[in-house]
């Protein structure tokens, strides 16, 4: 028998998520277990694997596409036990309809604290970025209530109700926990009387199903083909529902929200033959003559989504929170080109990628030894300073789905070679958009080869909540003076930092890179640092 696989959830709070690859196609043969798809959330890339055996008959999505939690993600013919096999998907089905449903218990404006869910794997607390709303407001589901930062992102936690808030309990900057109250709130009503709300739509859809005026028709036809949303609608779980209890097509229903997102508002106007309020400007509905004197070229517009919308979010974050300044020096690097040179063959012999980048982050890590203040991280407030015994150096990598910079743990305690091991193991899966949230995960300072791209000099972003970042430029072949005055043809690098102002000054990142310069210039002084 032919059977949907339901997207599973991927995470607490994920609704959506983009197909970064199919593993399989139309046709293929699959077995429990065996990963069908990369998907890219907001927080991380993840593989989905089949439940069942099978072959694929039919995949919902194309590449690129945004596929939504809980509906529907590919069709397949199942082997074996079909009725034993079909018992999990209709499971999954069903749970999403209690999601959002408050207990019997709750009476009518009964105060209930919101519970932090968890926000990420591994994650126990997070930073309060901003509240955006305040207490005694009013709240309805889905709702924006506050921005949180953990180590990974910032992450939007919406409201689960709709009801009046009573309490924040954190303050901004403050750090909250996984799993215990965020606020409190009043409850609008109970689930009882939120259903008897639900029964004049409930009818009214009903009477729109069953009219067959013709007018009727023409007219809902008009209003979907200029304002309804194409494909899949953009939805949570509890608008979805609320659309399967009124028995309407929600690919019919105009969002008013970002993107053509459908709110509970939207589905309750067109249950109702309401008209909805879109959010898309007067110009973009004018007639195709009016268009066609207004835009001289054609033009496209592409969402910023999954880790690109990180990264968005992260850069705002740290620019507008960290006072940022930058020092640039020139190291000469003509001796430790030639140790490379004369090493890589060897090396390469032993299935080890010796580039220049690993001599960079050990040189980086015995400066640490020196300069500790390097090596830390900040309070919201700037009142506390956390100063970490291991060096986890991170390496930003222009990936196909974004900037990642994955880090090298404990860099005080491995040799060259080890970091050129662990180098090309996560620029390799970095660049394929698979390396793991553990990866990513605990950095201390960062590197940003602009070089590679033919860069020179740059500002780099602080990645918050690092106090230091670098940016390496190109290996420059350029004329100088030697010690004899004699001009003569050395390999230049020009590097730039960007310093957390609140905390490391210009004579501190200085000396510091000076040290870092001496390594690097002379690299017998980098072997006799090493322990």
């Amino acid at each position: 028998m032919k059977k949907d696989f339901i997207l599973p959830d991927i995470g607490e709070g994920i609704v959506e998520c983009e197909i970064v690859d199919w593993l399989v196609a139309e046709g293929d043969t699959i077995v429990e277990d065996q990963p069908v798809c990369d998907v890219m959330t907001d927080k991380a890339l993840v593989q989905i694997p089949a439940v069942h055996d099978g072959v694929v008959s039919k995949l919902y999505y194309g590449k690129g596409e945004i596929a939504k939690v809980h509906a529907p993600l590919f069709e397949m013919q199942l082997t074996g036990d079909s009725n034993a096999a079909s018992e999990p998907a209709a499971v999954t089905k069903t749970q999403p309809a209690a999601v959002n449903t408050p207990s019997a218990a709750t009476a009518n404006n009964e105060t209930e604290d919101f519970i932090l869910p968890d926000i990420g794997e591994g994650i126990v607390e997070c930073e309060i970025v901003d509240w955006l709303v305040a207490e005694g407001d009013e709240i309805v589901e889905d709702q924006p209530v506050c921005d949180v930062m953990t180590d990974k992102a910032l992450v939007q936690i919406p409201a689960k109700y709709s009801g009046k808030v009573t309490k924040l309990y954190y303050s901004k900057g403050e750090i909250a926990k996984v799993h215990q109250p965020l606020f409190a709130m009043s409850h609008a009503g109970t689930t009882k009387q939120a259903t008897a709300a639900l029964a004049p739509l409930i009818q009214a859809s009903s009477q729109q199903t069953s009219s067959g005026s013709a007018q009727q028709t023409a007219t809902q036809s008009a209003t979907h083909s200029t304002a309804a949303p194409q494909g899949k609608a953009l939805a949570s779980p509890a608008v979805r529902r609320l659309a399967r209890e009124l028995n309407i097509d929600l690919a019919k229903v105009p969002g008013s929200g970002d993107k053509g997102r459908v709110y509970k508002d939207d589905v309750k106007a067109f249950a109702q033959g309401g008209s909805v309020k879109s959010n898309v400007p007067a110009a973009s509905v004018a007639s195709p003559a009016v268009k066609a004197t207004a835009v001289a070229g054609g033009r496209r517009v592409e969402p910023i989504k999954g880790i690109k919308a990180v990264m968005a979010r992260q850069m705002m974050e740290s620019v507008s929170t960290i006072p940022h300044f930058t020092y640039c020096e020139e190291i000469d690097l003509t001796d430790l080109i030639a140790l490379r040179a004369s090493l890589k063959d060897q090396y390469a012999k032993q299935g080890v990628k010796l580039t220049m980048m690993p001599f960079f982050i050990k040189a980086l890590s015995l400066a640490i030894n020196q300069f500790p203040i390097m090596n830390t991280q900040v309070n919201a407030d700037c009142t506390e300073l956390t100063y970490f015994d291991d060096h986890n150096i991170g390496i930003a990598v222009d990936s196909k789905v974004g900037l990642l910079v994955p880090n090298i743990k404990g860099c005080q305690h491995q040799s060259v070679i080890d970091i050129a091991q662990a180098l090309t193991r996560l620029t390799d899966l970095a660049r394929e958009g698979r390396v793991s949230p553990a990866d990513l995960k605990g950095g201390t300072i960062s590197i940003s080869n602009i070089g590679a791209l033919g860069g020179t000099v740059a500002t780099p972003i602080i990645n918050k909540p690092e106090v230091a970042i670098v940016a390496l430029g190109k290996v420059q072949t350029l004329p100088r003076f030697n010690a004899k005055g004699e001009v003569e043809a050395r390999q230049l690098m020009q590097v730039s930092w960007s310093g957390d102002h609140r905390v490391i000054d210009g004579g501190t990142i200085a000396r510091f890179t000076n040290l870092w310069k001496q390594y690097l210039e002379q690299p017998a002084t980098m072997l006799m640092a090493m322990r």
